[in-house]
This record gives C-alpha cells, sequence and structure tokens, in this order.
C-alpha cells in the first residue's frame, strides 16, 4: 500500500509540473517589431522608453561608426546607435518611416535609428526557439527566433544593445 501511495504521489508531481510547463510554454511575449534593411527585428516592449520622428543630432568624435551622435530629448542627451551599422548591414536609409526607439537601461536611455515600425506583437513562449549555435558567438545580441504564420522574427536582446562599449 505504502508503494502504491508514493507512486500515486510521484504520478501526481508529474502532472503538476507537465502542467507548470505547459503554462509556461502558453505564456505571452509582448514585442514591437520593427524592419532594419529588409527584416523583421522586436524587442520586449516593456524595454522601450518611447518611440519618436527622427530629430537632429550631434555628432560625437572619436566613437565606432554605428554611433551617429547624442540628441536632447527633454533636457536628456542620449547616444543615438544606427542599428543597421551596428549590425553590419551598411547605414540607415532615412525615409518618412524612419524612427528612433528609445530604450531604458540601468546605464541610462539609448536611442536607435529603425527603418521602420512594424507593429505589436504578442507571441506564445512555445514560439520562441533559442537562437542557432552560429548566431550565438556574434556578441549575443539575438534572445531568440519568433515564428509566425507567415514569416520569422529575431528577438533581440536588450542587455546585449545597451552594451556601451564606446
Amino acid at each position: 500500500m505504502e508503494k502504491l501511495n508514493q507512486v500515486l504521489n510521484r504520478q501526481q508531481e508529474q502532472v503538476r509540473s507537465n502542467n507548470a510547463a505547459e503554462v509556461k510554454d502558453d505564456a505571452i511575449r509582448q514585442l514591437v517589431g520593427f524592419m532594419i534593411d529588409e527584416e523583421e527585428y522586436a524587442i520586449p516592449i516593456l524595454s522601450i522608453q518611447e518611440i519618436i520622428k527622427p530629430i537632429e543630432y550631434t555628432r560625437v568624435p572619436s566613437v565606432p561608426d554605428y554611433v551617429l551622435g547624442v540628441f536632447n530629448m527633454r533636457g536628456n542627451v542620449i547616444p543615438l546607435i544606427d542599428l543597421a551599422k551596428r549590425f553590419g548591414l551598411g547605414s540607415s536609409k532615412h525615409t518618412a518611416h524612419t524612427r528612433y526607439i528609445v530604450l531604458k537601461g540601468e546605464e541610462g536611455n539609448i536611442g536607435f535609428v529603425i527603418d521602420k515600425l512594424t507593429e505589436a506583437i504578442k507571441i506564445k513562449e512555445s514560439n520562441i526557439d533559442q537562437p542557432p549555435e552560429t548566431l550565438l558567438k556574434e556578441k549575443g545580441m539575438i534572445d531568440g527566433i519568433g515564428k509566425q504564420e507567415n514569416s520569422i522574427l529575431t528577438i533581440l536582446k536588450v542587455e546585449a544593445l545597451m552594451k556601451r562599449d564606446f
């Protein structure tokens, strides 16, 4: 009888842990999608301070070429990064759709130039895969690959984007 109770308890624990795993897989991640060149990327919505139309910025000497300069946003000086250049895709082409995404971080905010906003995205954790090993080595900027009905999107690590190497 004791052994039977142990087996039943183990089975109940397995059912509970399987249900917990299912709940985790069904958790929704809220992201904001955007385009750089012809590729769609996304970042967690809660990391965004705001999204603004391009404004004038000031160049800063002795910084990597992907750092365009700094701009003033309500009295705060914010560095501006060209994500296309940072990813080795050439310079961003400024159009009517170009925006600055200002991300909030522990060391302050940073603005990133994007070609175009796409949409707010809700994606299940079960639809997000780990990045392939070949992509892991490239500065670790990719958090995951999101699978949608007609496309995939690259989910970026905010901490890696915010890392200041300038």
